[in-house]
């Protein structure tokens, strides 16, 4: 094992998006309903709250497609908060439409509402002339600016992709950047307003959590979203051609889920030109999580290896070729750049020796997907019994995964013998809370679950189906969904395998070292 481990600590914890909370306003915020959940957490002995990426969300309503690899996503500044400042009215509130079906977001309706809230809070604010507003505007100098100025522009081009935007200000040109700074002044002053709430907002819920002994775990995507502020200021960083189209774009080659592979369509970094920057936009993206977040996993963290490079020409990934990635230099540059925070690499795909070496070299832990552990094989790498040590982090399914009770009513019956099995259980429907078990029995340092899963949901609450668009990001926990059962059930797993809040240290056996005469 490397000698330079980042653990974790003994743990437990569950991933339920922000935008999943309970709330009256169509989707969920940081307000009273996140602090209760962080109670609920704490009663569970639980560890650990996962979130999803918290960024601004553009077409597709998904948190790995966003505005900004910055910024924080305006819906989710609690309402009913800004009412208590004095700068909304419940009736400003209550006088919009939020959507009508509390297990759903609605988000053409969030979006053509919230805005307009938001803006009569900023019509009634006096924060630019406050200590704190200042601050946060220093602090944040590398990126506010250019994001609020972009989103400012785009709701000005009818919420175009910047690419589609008129030739001068596409490219940047000084005149038209002078002459829209003027002209939307007050625009972009609103979305810095936005920006404050939101950080105001979070650092008061994550303080709250870690008083309470709960770490944050926060999601950021390997690469941005083409139509972001990061591509339109840092174009030069990216694979982009003379007319800022570009060039090649992410994805993963076909395997036996797709036969074409999966072409996600981000813009490639041009790492040479990183690096001739030592890095600086990845050292502030990776400082401002760090403030936002006390665990980071990266998504995709392969592609810091080898990534697959797809000519933006071709409609699908067949086409694509691997090429190196920066690998220990980036990583270098990461870890110089987070302080106390910890990394956590989603290392899960086609894992080559080169991924694991790298992870060696870091110490930082990679993942166990239980949905992935019961092909009949007794030597699974996902099955708890095979993890060769305990700096890893198990979860029975992620975002990208059907529930646990939607997966199992689909796995072969030969598949369904061995489950059965090695989790001590004859029936199908005891299955779910059994791998959640097992999960908390293993040796990984962490044991995460989606609520979902703990809430024994069926498919129709699943997050996300890769490669589709329309039906995503949208489940929704109901009030009281996640009841004092489910928190005693979880406190108990916790206590019973040594993963609760106040641990105490794992006994070491005594050796008697005297010797007889």
């Amino acid at each position: 094992m490397s000698k330079n481990v980042q653990s974790l600590g003994r743990g437990a914890g569950i991933l339920l998006p922000i935008s999943s909370l309970p709330s009256k306003y169509g989707i969920g915020t940081f307000g009273r309903e996140a602090y209760r959940f962080v109670d609920s957490l704490a009663e569970a002995q639980q560890t650990f709250w996962q979130v999803l990426p918290v960024g601004p969300t553009s077409f597709g309503d998904s948190p790995y497609q966003s505005f900004s690899a910055f910024a924080g996503n305006p819906y989710f500044i609690d309402l009913e908060y800004l009412v208590q400042e004095g700068l909304l009215t419940k009736k400003d509130i209550e006088s919009k439409e939020w959507g009508d079906d509390p297990t759903d977001i609605d988000y053409a309706t969030i979006f053509d509402n919230r805005f307009d809230v938001l803006r009569i809070a900023y019509s009634n604010s006096d924060h630019k002339d406050s200590a704190e507003y200042k601050e946060f505007c220093e602090d944040n100098v590398y990126w506010l600016d250019d994001y609020s100025f972009y989103m400012a522009l785009k709701f000005k081009f009818d919420n175009k992709a910047w690419s589609e935007w008129d030739e001068d200000i596409k490219f940047r040109e000084k005149v038209a950047l002078n002459k829209y700074q003027k002209e939307l002044k007050e625009d972009i002053d609103f979305w810095k307003f936005c920006q404050f709430k939101f950080y105001a907002q979070w650092m008061e819920l994550k303080e709250y959590a870690n008083e309470k002994g709960i770490q944050i775990i926060g999601d950021i995507p390997l690469y941005v979203s083409m139509d972001s502020a990061d591509v339109w200021v840092h174009g030069r960083l990216f694979e982009l051609d003379e007319r800022k189209n570009p060039i090649n774009v992410a994805g993963v080659p076909p395997d036996c889920f797709s036969e074409t592979g999966q072409r996600w369509g981000n813009p490639l970094y041009d790492w040479v030109a990183m690096e001739k920057e030592d890095f600086s936009w990845w050292r502030e993206r990776m400082k401002a999580n760090a403030t936002l977040y006390d665990v980071i996993r990266i998504d995709h963290f392969i592609g810091v290896v080898r990534y697959y490079r797809i000519p933006s020409t071709c409609p699908t990934a067949m086409e694509g070729a691997w090429k190196k990635g920066p690998g220990k230099k980036l990583t270098d540059a990461i870890q110089e750049s987070i302080g106390d925070s910890k990394i956590i690499a989603e290392d899960l795909g086609l894992v080559v020796q080169s991924v694991r070496d790298l992870m060696e070299e870091t110490g930082w832990p990679g993942m166990k997907i239980m949905q992935f552990a019961f092909d009949g094989s007794n030597v699974n790498s996902n099955l708890p019994h095979t993890y060769k040590n305990s700096n890893v982090l198990v979860y029975g399914g992620t975002h990208d995964n059907e529930t646990l009770v939607g997966f199992f009513e689909s796995v072969e019956e030969e598949d369904m013998e061995y489950t059965y099995k090695y989790l001590n259980v004859t029936k199908k429907e005891e299955v779910p809370k059994a791998v959640i078990r097992s999960a908390y029995a293993s040796t990984a340092d962490v044991a995460i679950m989606q609520m979902q899963d703990i809430l024994e949901l069926d498919n129709s609450a699943r997050m996300n189906l890769p490669s589709s668009v329309g039906q995503n990001w949208r489940w929704r926990l109901t009030e009281d969904q996640f009841t004092d059962d489910h928190i005693e059930w979880l406190k108990d797993l916790a206590e019973t395998y040594g993963r609760e809040l106040d641990k105490p240290e794992i006994e070491e056996e005594e050796i008697d070292e005297t010797t007889e005469d």
